[in-house]
């Protein structure tokens, strides 16, 4: 072999009789001259060889990437296939991780790099039916059933859209008694743990989320909200007085609403129905010369639809006002349900003016509505929980399997719609992140979050116009530092958010058919080239392309089938068409 031409990004070489063409190609060379150059023979021309360099030996070390062309006068041969697995495979250690075998050199297998992997974002991409859930299956399988290796302190959480999963990682612990799988469902008749959130852990915005709030005005409510049942719930007499004020206030504005009489007095007993102290409650006794009545029965309308009581009513409540002071009352340190949460809501929108202007009323009216309906349906049984638990214990319970540490959680979202899918992944994702932030040291509990079909989740929705930010870009901008990591799992790579895909430093590139997509993801991977982009459209299931740092360089595999597998297979026309079985 001789070089005939240099160009920018390729190598001419010449060589006679070349009678395997089909051979020869995605084989490997070597330049020696003053560096050791590895190229990658791309195709042939006339006898002639393309060769693209890839890479250099160093201390017989690969190492991807070039600074420099190989001498004009390199001696060429091909690489032996003993070498060949240096080049395309981490050895066998505690840092490598095995995932399939070369698509060009059958019997060499190809094992990753194991923290480079796993210490940053990663995406698994292609069609339906083209092996990304077989492939994450074979992953984790293989991380956990490795007893050389025990990831004990791995937390990994699998957003489980179709509840395929399940079968995958179940007999993990048979095989690996170090290991612990935890499955949790959204299926009410599922013998696994039914999936709950803690209402009171709650922030605005997570509520923001959970009720789909559209501006800075009903943030505000919500705010006022959990303030409301954070003080009304806590059972502090330092701040007996703040209570009294508030529900004074708050009546006094019904009072003063101009509205109907009996509208009054309904809204009146609601309130005090809910909200009460031992000095201010619907048996409060008012005293008047000659008589002493209760509030509740001060509260009658008399035959001219009037209340009787009106100058009375006033002047009791504006004995409770007492000066306004910014105390900080701790939030999500205190018990309180989805009702109370509901209840502070009504009060918040009263606090707010919704009786004073119709304006107010409808721009707020829907998280009522929005409140009540989730209360109404079965969905409310996710916030259903029995107990406090602060935010770290309520992390710490997921990932604890009878008394063991778990380290692969599963949560089959399969039982909810869409919408409410959504909003579970972004709250629990969010929990996650705000317990990670404060873990010291900084990054020493690492937190990995997979999620299925993340082109439905990981979107750019109105939550960086609300919010100011949206949690899965914020974890793809910040969580490496604290131990964050996610992993994107799509069919529609487009749909997926720019920023989070951006951030991630590992492909697995599966078939793809829509041409959108493909030049999509070409812009955003480096070295995928124009022959990589159309050998990608036509790959067989189960065959796909390496990219990023966890690799020692871009190459196809095939993924090997996981054992047990996932419920993703299509279904069997002939099987099901043609049983003629009644």
């Amino acid at each position: 072999m001789k070089i005939e031409e240099i160009l920018d990004n390729l190598i001419i070489v010449s060589q006679e009789n070349i009678n395997t063409q089909d051979e020869l190609i995605n084989h490997y060379v070597l330049f020696k001259g003053n560096k050791q150059i590895v190229g990658e023979i791309i195709n042939i021309k006339q006898n002639k060889l393309i060769i693209k360099p890839i890479g250099e030996l160093i201390n017989n070390e690969f190492v991807y990437g070039i600074t420099s062309k190989p001498s004009i006068h390199s001696n060429i041969e091909l690489i032996k296939e003993n070498l060949i697995d240096s080049i395309i495979s981490y050895p066998d250690s505690k840092n490598s991780l095995y995932l399939g075998h070369s698509a060009i050199f059958n019997n060499l297998k190809v094992n990753i790099n194991l923290t480079n992997f796993f210490n940053s974002h990663f995406s698994i991409i292609g069609s339906t039916g083209s092996g990304k859930s077989f492939t994450l299956s074979k992953i984790l399988q293989t991380l956990f059933r490795d007893s050389n290796k025990v990831p004990y302190n791995a937390s990994i959480f699998v957003f489980d859209t179709y509840g395929e999963y399940y079968p995958s990682f179940l007999n993990i612990e048979q095989t690996n008694s170090k290991c612990r799988f935890k499955n949790y469902t959204t299926n009410f008749e599922d013998n696994s743990e039914l999936l709950r959130i803690p209402p009171f852990l709650l922030d605005v915005d997570d509520l923001a989320i959970l009720l789909n709030a559209e501006d800075s005005h009903q943030l505000q409510v919500l705010d006022k909200a959990l303030e409301l049942v954070n003080i009304f719930k806590r059972n502090d007499s330092n701040i007996e007085g703040i209570k009294n004020d508030i529900i004074a206030r708050a009546i006094l504005d019904i009072l003063l609403s101009g509205r109907p009489s009996v509208q009054i007095r309904d809204q009146i007993l609601s309130i005090l129905s809910f909200y009460q102290t031992k000095e201010l409650n619907l048996e409060s006794i008012l005293s008047q010369p000659g008589y002493n009545r209760s509030l509740k029965n001060c509260l009658i309308i008399d035959t001219d639809g009037k209340l009787r009581e009106m100058e009375l009513l006033t002047k009791y409540f504006n004995s409770f006002l007492i000066e306004q002071k910014n105390i900080k009352i701790p939030r999500g340190s205190i018990y309180y349900t989805l009702s109370d949460l509901e209840n502070a809501i009504d009060f918040a929108l009263i606090s707010e003016g919704i009786l004073k202007s119709e304006k107010i009323f409808d721009r707020n009216c829907n998280l009522k509505v929005r409140i009540h309906n989730l209360l109404d349906s079965e969905y409310r049984n996710f916030f259903d929980y029995p107990n406090y638990i602060s935010k770290e214990g309520y992390i710490a319970n997921l990932i604890v399997k009878n008394g063991h540490k778990a380290q692969l959680i599963n949560f089959n979202i399969n039982y909810v719609d869409d919408r409410f899918a959504k909003t579970i992944v972004k709250i629990l994702t969010k929990l996650l992140f705000d317990v990670a932030r404060n873990v010291k040291p900084r990054a020493s509990i690492p937190f990995h979050i997979v999620l299925e079909e993340a082109h439905r989740y990981v979107q750019n929705d109105n939550d960086t116009s609300l919010l100011g930010y949206n949690i899965f870009e914020r974890i793809s901008k910040e969580g490496r530092k604290y131990g964050v990591l996610l992993g994107l799992i799509t069919q529609r790579p487009m749909e997926l958010s720019e920023t989070a895909l951006s951030q991630c430093n590992n492909f697995l590139i599966f078939k793809m058919t829509h041409p959108h997509d493909v030049d999509y993801i070409s812009k955003m991977i480096p070295f995928m080239s124009d022959e990589v982009c159309r050998q990608v459209q036509s790959l067989p299931p189960g065959y796909c392309y390496l990219f990023g740092t966890a690799f020692k360089l871009p190459i196809m595999i095939r993924i090997d089938k996981p054992n047990p597998t996932p419920i993703s297979n299509n279904v069997n026309i002939q099987k099901v068409w043609f049983n003629n079985e009644e």
